[in-house]
């Protein structure tokens, strides 16, 4: 299990933690936006994820003989989910204290044209930044900021473990040849 839970989780992270640096000069140049940006990261994360049902998929064919308990899917799938998680949060890191260290200015910069563009009053625009800035004063503190990022890696593997277990678990489904 250790073998497979590290390839893929290793696979996993360094794919979906590349991406920080492979979309840095289409960020800079304004191609990928705040907007946008959302949908490219999830999209990102889904895909490098979906290795998680591929190591449970090789799991129970090479070495469970086709048949894997949902406890063991679930198992070697979070573990997958976690190792790529980490190697995310700090490929994220290593970006936010080297190449993006302007980020949460950029952002900061970005809400207030955001809510300016859709109308929001100024004391509305005022009070939201306020907690713009208190929140972007926590996210100064490394535990906290990797905690962050953490969150919004780890709920898509979960997410995609409980699938995959819960499909891996049956026989039938892409059995081994």
């Amino acid at each position: 299990m250790k073998k497979i839970v590290l390839t893929y989780g290793l696979i996993a992270g360094t794919l979906v933690g590349s991406m920080f640096m492979l979309t840095y000069p289409l960020w800079r140049n304004g191609t990928i936006t705040f907007d946008n940006s959302m949908w490219l990261g999830y999209a990102t994360m889904v895909i490098a994820l979906s290795l998680i049902f591929f190591g449970i998929k090789s799991y129970r064919d090479n070495y469970l003989g086709g048949v894997i308990l949902f406890g063991t899917a679930f198992k070697v799938g979070i573990l997958i989910a976690l190792i790529a998680s980490l190697l995310y949060c700090i490929a994220w890191e290593i970006c936010y204290n080297t190449i993006f260290t302007d980020f949460m200015e950029v952002a900061a910069q970005y809400k207030q044209t955001d809510l300016k563009n859709n109308g929001a009053s100024e004391q509305d625009i005022a009070r939201i930044m306020a907690d713009f800035q208190r929140m972007a004063e926590s996210y100064k503190n490394p535990l906290i900021r990797f905690g962050m990022t953490f969150l919004e890696i780890f709920p898509v593997g979960l997410l995609i473990t409980l699938l995959s277990a819960s499909l891996l678990k049956r026989k039938a489904f892409l059995p081994t040849e």
